[in-house]
């Protein structure tokens, strides 16, 4: 079933899903922050399209891309630094308080489902946190205050470990790293037992991460989408909602 533009009808739908859901997965993309200002990577005027990514074996080789990666990730403090938790975030919040949602998997960076309440304990981060950093070498942390001050003092240079010397990263993944096995798993499992799979704000282009939908579809679970495209998976999916996330979740008890 698709229904684009009729919301009322789309909220029924899924709050009918909803109701009989008892072990619900949510998997969430730059869509379900879009809202909190913070804008996507492929739409235009996204952040790809104004800086090409720095991939993992540049970083490490290269001081001048470490400087330069540190560079956006301060401009970026400074755009979205402020951005709080929007719909999307706080009615899944609510569902994990009511037991009706087991986890959220999100490929999002931003920190936005912490903020909204999203026990850890119920969150896979698959590319990891933007929001602190760690030592590439003695897996160290650093908060980013700490990092800031550092980078500033040096004249905008990459600051490394307090402890070891090693390059210091934020903590998400980059293009060529590997993806982190244990999120993997957790997410892996948390798919094979869910009895519905909410896939919001996710374009499912990105693999290995976008196989999940299709793996709880397979083991028999309700799958959901929404997203305002189209996705590659719209034809398998069991409803198909294209709107403003925050407009058709807002309303979820």
């Amino acid at each position: 079933m698709v229904l684009d533009d009729d919301i009322k009808s789309a909220r029924a739908a899924l709050a009918d899903i909803l109701d009989g859901m008892r072990a619900g997965v949510a998997f969430t993309g730059a869509g379900i922050s879009t809202e909190c200002g913070i804008p996507d990577f492929r739409s235009p005027g996204g952040l790809w399209t104004r800086n090409q990514p720095i991939d993992f074996e540049t970083f490490l080789s290269r001081r001048d891309m470490r400087d330069e990666a540190w560079r956006r990730r301060f401009a970026m403090e400074a755009a979205f630094g402020g951005a709080q938790p929007g719909r999307g975030h706080r009615a899944l919040a609510r569902l994990i308080g009511d037991g009706r949602l087991a986890a959220v998997v999100t490929q999002n960076i931003d920190g936005l489902h912490q903020a909204s309440g999203v026990p850890e304990e119920r969150l896979v981060e698959l590319h990891g946190n933007s929001t602190y950093a760690t030592c590439l070498a003695c897996g160290l942390r650093h908060e980013l205050s700490w990092v800031r001050t550092r980078f500033d003092a040096l004249g905008g240079r990459a600051p490394d470990c307090r402890e070891c010397d090693g390059p210091v990263k934020t903590a998400t993944i980059s293009f060529g790293q590997a993806m982190p096995g244990e999120a993997m798993a957790r997410a892996r499992q948390f798919t094979q037992d869910c009895d519905v799979f909410l896939a919001i704000g996710s374009s499912l282009v990105v693999y290995p991460a976008a196989g999940f939908p299709l793996e709880a579809k397979r083991n028999g679970a309700t799958l959901v989408i929404i997203n305002r495209e189209p996705t590659d998976l719209d034809p398998v999916a069991d409803l198909v909602i294209h709107a403003d996330i925050g407009d058709i979740l807002d309303e979820v008890e």
